[in-house]
């Protein structure tokens, strides 16, 4: 069996001593559609920002490309191929479409910029049209489409997506569904969360469920 290009073993993490992952366990092939289901509260946005170094494990393993991310600054993750949408989309509300999506590779070494952010307009075309705007004068759904831009931008091996289809109107989560389609086929692993299955039953590979910290069975 190949190995997972993420491979999330036995996680314990705590937030103010209170127990926010209680050894939860996940693989994601390569290339593989993920989704993460699990109520509000149960641990999925605690598992991506322990996967983004925002949080440190107690215990167990995070591996990407068989490389354990423990003793990686958070900064490095992005080198790595990671992409990261915050729920709340993190955009800075000053600068233009462009400047967010721009603003990981400006950071980031040994990445072709231009080519990134043509992938980027190729794959969302609605950004093209808004490059020039700024991101406080974007309604919440264009948000989520830029903030999906920006984790595209750098997320050349892996995205993690935490509830893109949260509070957006069905066209637009239809149009994400489409987009997150076209990326099938791109050796791209995408790991989506979100609080239930009504979204794209067909859009998935693998689906993990996630209950108070831990792994529920199916």
């Amino acid at each position: 069996m190949t190995a997972p290009l993420l491979d999330v073993t036995d996680v314990n993490v705590e937030i103010q001593s209170m127990p926010a992952l209680r050894g939860f366990s996940l693989r994601a092939p390569k290339g593989s559609m993920v989704s993460l289901v699990g109520r509000n509260g149960a641990g999925k946005t605690t598992l991506m920002r322990s996967i983004m170094g925002h949080l440190t494990p107690k215990r167990g393993a995070i591996l990407f490309e068989g490389q354990d991310l423990a003793g990686l600054p958070r900064h490095a993750r992005a080198g790595l191929g990671i992409g990261y949408m915050p729920e709340d989309r993190g955009l800075v509300p000053q600068l233009t479409v462009e400047e967010n999506v721009m603003l990981p590779l400006w950071v980031s070494t040994g990445i072709d910029k231009k080519a990134r952010l043509d992938f980027v307009y190729e794959v969302i075309r609605e950004l093209t049209e808004m490059r020039d705007r700024k991101a406080l004068l974007l309604s919440g759904g264009q948000q989520k489409l830029v903030a999906l831009g920006r984790a595209l931008a750098i997320g050349t091996k892996c995205l993690l997506l935490d509830e893109p289809f949260e509070g957006i109107a069905p066209a637009l989560s239809e149009r994400l569904s489409e987009v997150l389609s076209s990326l099938r086929g791109k050796d791209l692993t995408v790991l989506i969360s979100q609080s239930d299955m009504n979204h794209s039953h067909t859009l998935f590979d693998l689906e993990f469920t996630i209950e108070r910290g831990a792994n529920l069975a199916h």
